[in-house]
């Protein structure tokens, strides 16, 4: 197969009209009109293989997953997604690999009505990149920087499965392998890592109301850590009230589950800020759109993040979470 093939496969399984693509995939570039009064919102991640998903990873779900984290990116912003850009690096021609994967990516980007509308493919090492545009009324995107002292810290979902869905994969895994858990439980744990749902309809409802928010990649502490130093301002965390799914409280107990909610990484929830005025009727925006929201800590004025125990002792783990270059 040439490059033009697999790119034919792409196009056909991923195709999705939208008004605002003038051009989209089939020449040199683009050309997308953005709507008026809006700021454009872009982002991009790139995924290796053995380094940001298992090499056992299903070929659909990597498809979906790595348009999930970018959209999760949007989320964070507040934005409504429109447009993908998809660079495709793979060991070979692989045609079956390339169906199923457009299938996945195209099952997800067909959820949040976004068009691919051009991109890469080339000869490498399993590396799949995508570049996400989506769009905010002017001045109102959600921001790492608002934090303020007194404001609550709230988190979207679960925290901690996508954590443990990897062990469950991990045949080095003592801990996993020593416990007893069913079927559904392992395919729970499994489907939040491989198949992260991004929280699109919170972020956009968190508009004008959080005072800052990120989503949950690296590990909470870590990505909260991130809303803090640009705020200016430190972050307590009561570890009593991280969110766990029954999935992880029937297989972990007290500081192995602490630490898979703290540090574990790949949720990718939203964590935010908020002034106690808006706290009500957020929660129950957040209830209705199905995800949840769960108070979690508040901003104080000393620097840093610190995960508090029931006593207000602080818990130190090992790792606050995932570090590219460590």
């Amino acid at each position: 197969m040439t490059e033009f093939d697999l790119i034919d496969i792409i196009r056909a399984r991923c195709a999705a009209t939208r008004a605002d693509v003038r051009l989209g995939i089939g020449d040199d570039a683009a050309v997308l009109v953005p709507p008026p009064g809006h700021d454009l919102v872009v982002s991009t991640d790139t995924l290796i293989a053995g380094v940001h998903f298992p090499m056992t990873t299903g070929i659909r779900d990597l498809g979906w997953k790595s348009l999930a984290v970018n959209l999760s990116d949007l989320a964070a912003m507040g934005a409504t997604p429109a447009w993908a850009l998809l660079a495709l690096t793979l060991p070979a021609a692989d045609r079956s690999f390339v169906e199923e994967f457009s299938d996945g990516f195209a099952e997800l980007a067909a959820q949040y009505s976004v068009a691919l509308v051009g991109g890469d493919t080339t000869q490498g090492p399993l590396t799949v990149t995508v570049v996400v545009h989506g769009f905010v009324a002017a001045n109102s995107a959600l921001r790492r920087d608002g934090a303020r002292v007194g404001d609550g810290v709230y988190v979207t979902g679960a925290l901690g499965d996508a954590a443990a869905g990897l062990g469950c994969l991990d045949a080095n895994a003592v801990r996993m392998s020593e416990c007893s858990y069913t079927p559904e439980v392992r395919a729970h744990l499994i489907a939040r890592l491989m198949r992260p749902t991004p929280r699109v309809a919170a972020g956009m409802a968190l508009r004008g109301r959080a005072s800052a928010c990120i989503d949950v990649s690296d590990g909470l502490l870590a990505d909260l850590g991130h809303i803090a130093a640009c705020s200016g301002v430190g972050i307590e965390v009561d570890a009593a009230t991280l969110p766990a799914s029954s999935a992880l409280l029937a297989l972990f107990d007290g500081d192995e589950r602490i630490a898979l909610q703290a540090s574990g990484g790949d949720d990718y929830e939203l964590a935010f800020t908020m002034p106690s005025t808006h706290a009500e009727n957020m929660q129950g925006d957040i209830a209705r759109i199905g995800c949840g929201a769960t108070r979690i800590g508040r901003v104080v004025a000393e620097p840093g993040v610190r995960l508090i125990d029931a006593s207000g002792a602080q818990i130190v783990l090992r790792q606050p979470g995932w570090q590219h270059f460590a």
